[in-house]
């Protein structure tokens, strides 16, 4: 008799933002394709989610502060994270090392350890044109993570009309790719 392979862990970082609602569409599809997925929310992305919701999708509480007592549910280590949707706040705070959240806490930690790091932005044309936003992707990629924005991937529109459906499958290819990179023989 063998036993089950452990599934994978992902951890979904979900900040501040209309498509954070869309978050249950990214836990489904992570399930079918093997991934056991733990939620953690920033504080803004907490108004957008309906936590009792991803709660039941995912099996696990949501997390979004820090552990004070003991016997709160511990956070599994990850295998890879899936920051989605990722808004031009929390983007920028990444690249400039800020770690005022456990969101935060867990991305600069994995920006740290060249852990495998997707980053999904959902922001508009005007954010994405402020200059910040550019440095801030180009640094994040040069530290190893992988920001999905640009012709064919993920192109903001003028704001107040992005309510079209998130395209959870890219993001999830791009997590796929680094994992099974990752445990390509002589990767480590």
């Amino acid at each position: 008799m063998s036993a089950t392979p452990p599934r994978r862990v992902l951890h979904l970082i979900v900040c501040g933002g209309p498509r954070a609602g869309q978050a249950g569409n990214g836990i489904r599809l992570a399930h079918a394709r093997g991934w056991d997925v733990v939620v953690v929310a920033t504080p803004a992305g907490l108004d957008f989610i309906d936590q009792p919701a991803l709660e039941a999708l995912s099996a696990r509480p949501v997390f979004h502060a820090y552990r004070r007592d003991p016997d709160t549910p511990s956070l599994p280590p990850a295998d890879a994270t899936l920051v989605c949707p990722a808004t031009f706040n929390t983007i920028n705070k990444l690249a400039a090392g800020f770690s005022d959240n456990l969101a935060l806490g867990l991305l600069t930690e994995a920006v740290g350890t060249r852990a495998p790091l997707v980053i999904a932005p959902a922001l508009n044309s005007s954010q994405a044109g402020h200059p910040a936003f550019a440095r801030s992707v180009n640094e994040l990629r040069a530290a190893g993570a992988v920001v999905l924005i640009g012709p064919g991937i993920y192109e903001p529109v003028a704001k107040g009309t992005g309510r079209r459906p998130y395209r959870w499958d890219r993001a999830l290819d791009a997590v796929d790719d680094l994992d099974s990179r990752r445990s390509e023989p002589g990767r480590t």
